[in-house]
């Protein structure tokens, strides 16, 4: 179960704001528990001030990494090489790569490979190779807009959430009828979600608006739902499919 999953959450600090980094633990502590925090950049540098002051809050270890040639992400490096080097360690199975940059698409791919399962966060502007190599991509923007606080500070960087097009009404009706179990058309809410997550990895009804998926896709007249006895309880289990 990802619950149980121990992560290694490795940090590129010059991608990534720091203003991020409470939404972001928040977060990761839903998928699994954070044994390796590590965050990477030349911590000579007076851009990388505002990580210095969050990082022991969060008992995140700071990697120093010298910028040896300019125009050369030496901080990418290192952290491909500690990737690995975790990996071999069999400590962890699991991790989150925090970076917009495709940098590391070959990393998460090569880690999937290892079965492992690879999480990454970063900015919408992350290129489309490195969400596609991740099991599961989460925007940070997303997280900070769930945040009531701060807003002024953020204003500008939050965009509004995205409309469900045509082109996502399609892909959940699809995956509807992937996850059929009857000639009903009837298929687990649980399954659907999950596929969609394999089929697109960045996929997050908090892009649209929802906090859950459920209430998205209630929300769209082109489906039904159905709420059935799980017979444990009061917990009910939710069904999905296509409007006939």
């Amino acid at each position: 179960m990802e619950n149980e999953l121990n992560l290694a959450v490795l940090i590129d600090a010059d991608n990534i704001p720091s203003f991020y980094i409470k939404e972001m633990m928040e977060e990761l502590a839903k998928y699994g528990n954070p044994t390796i925090k590590r965050i990477y950049g030349d911590w000579t540098q007076p851009q990388l001030g505002k990580w210095k002051a969050v990082l022991l809050e969060h008992a995140i270890t700071p990697m120093q990494q010298y910028s040896y040639t300019s125009g050369k992400n030496a901080t990418d490096s290192a952290m491909i090489i500690d990737a690995m080097d975790i990996l071999y360690t069999e400590k962890v199975n699991g991790f989150c790569l925090v970076s917009s940059d495709s940098d590391f698409t070959k990393l998460a791919t090569r880690l999937r490979e290892a079965n492992m399962k690879v999480f990454g966060i970063g900015e919408k502007k992350t290129p489309t190779p490195f969400i596609a190599a991740c099991d599961k991509f989460i925007y940070l923007e997303i997280l900070k807009q769930q945040e009531k606080e701060d807003k002024i500070t953020v204003a500008k960087q939050i965009p509004e959430v995205e409309k469900i097009t045509s082109k996502v009404i399609r892909l959940i009706s699809n995956t509807i009828s992937d996850c059929s179990e009857d000639d009903d058309g009837w298929a687990f809410m649980g399954d659907v979600g999950n596929l969609l997550q394999k089929k697109q990895p960045n996929f997050d009804s908090r892009n649209y608006g929802f906090q859950k998926l459920t209430p998205m896709i209630s929300s769209i007249d082109k489906f039904e739902i159905d709420q059935r006895e799980s017979g444990r309880g009061r917990h009910r289990l939710i069904y999905v499919r296509n409007k006939k």
